[in-house]
């Protein structure tokens, strides 16, 4: 779910680009949400995920797949940045998901029996679930692309975060507003559904373009520090407190923390609220989480032998799509080897 500072956060700080503005910009994606969004989306009408002939999902496959050759022929370099074991406080958040889940599939369900494909659908994209066994074939995938992903020992965005902190990558990108309260400098929104998007429950599409949020114009804007900024995501509600405090939206949350200073004062003002778990340790996750700096960062030559295994001989894909795709892929890696080498050559000569 991650923190809902959507209506905090300042136009002045986000820019909207075209994906080929990102080009030569290393990104650091949230591999556990980008998966989950292609699982969600890539679906057909009545709900049903992409399947194989065995019945194992592919969605999350496609998705990866199709994207990652699109950033690289943008000029992209990804990396995608995994979870590793959550906080133990994030506890009470992952048992309200599995609930969700749980009547969410049972309203699918209802749905199809009385033959509501638009409603169905809806319910469905709730249900979507991960398994070590997708996100393993995930990461070889990756591998074959040529692609380079890090497993983190906690949270994929503080990991991601910290990696744009380090200056290894140019920004994180996710859909959730988290990494901003792990501290990345830029948060790339819409990276992974950017196109053209339905509506729920309505006959409307919508163009969805990446943006970019930068945590100093957002600091600045609202004349708070990254510390009050994770203030006021306590209050409104973060993965370790998903209810936050009862009546506290985000602007009052603002106004409470800007006269207080600080959380322990404004919680002094609020007398009923209640927290699963001490704030302190809540905000120590998001000013110390749990990183690693041991990973190393290198894009490859796509392999093709090795993605038609994955995609084709195990799971069914379109051999003649694939191959394709993959055509597009080394084409990319070609340009992107010209355009280091000639990087290298001007600063070498200059």
């Amino acid at each position: 779910m991650g923190v809902n500072l959507r209506d905090l956060i300042p136009e002045e700080a986000v820019e909207t680009i075209e994906l080929n503005q990102l080009r030569g910009k290393t990104l650091a994606i949230d591999a556990y949400n980008a998966l989950y969004q292609f699982l969600s989306i890539i679906r057909q009408p009545n709900g049903t995920p992409l399947k194989d002939s065995k019945g194992r999902i592919t969605s999350h496959l496609s998705g990866l797949f199709y994207r990652t050759v699109n950033f690289l022929e943008a000029g992209i370099k990804p990396v995608y940045v995994f979870d590793g074991t959550p906080p133990e406080i994030k506890e009470l958040e992952i048992e309200r998901r599995k609930k969700i889940k749980k009547e969410a599939a049972k309203r699918y369900e209802e749905a199809l029996k009385k033959g509501d494909l638009e409603a169905a659908r809806t319910y469905a994209q709730q249900t979507a679930t991960l398994t070590e066994e997708m996100v393993n074939d995930a990461k070889r995938l990756l591998d074959a692309l040529g692609i380079p992903w890090v497993q983190a020992p906690s949270e994929g965005e503080a990991q991601a975060a910290y990696m744009a902190i380090k200056g290894d990558v140019w920004a994180t990108a996710s859909q959730d507003y988290d990494s901003l309260l792990f501290g990345t400098p830029r948060l790339v929104r819409n990276l992974t559904i950017s196109g053209r998007r339905k509506l729920p429950k309505k006959r409307e599409y919508i163009e969805i373009s990446p943006e970019v949020i930068y945590l100093d114009k957002v600091l600045k804007k609202l004349k708070i520090t990254r510390e009050q900024l994770i203030d006021i995501a306590i209050l409104i509600g973060t993965d370790y407190n998903p209810d936050g405090v009862k009546g506290v939206g985000p602007k009052t949350a603002l106004k409470l923390i800007r006269f207080h200073g600080s959380l322990k004062k404004a919680l002094k003002e609020i007398r009923e609220a209640h927290f699963p778990v001490d704030p302190d340790e809540i905000k120590k996750i998001f000013l110390e989480p749990r990183v690693t700096s041991n990973y190393k960062l290198s894009w490859n030559e796509p392999d093709r032998d090795k993605i038609v295994k994955v995609l084709c001989d195990e799971h069914d894909f379109s051999l003649d799509r694939v191959q394709r795709a993959v055509d597009r892929a080394l084409k990319a890696y070609e340009e992107l080897v010209k355009q280091v080498s000639l990087e290298r050559w001007f600063k070498f000569n200059y």
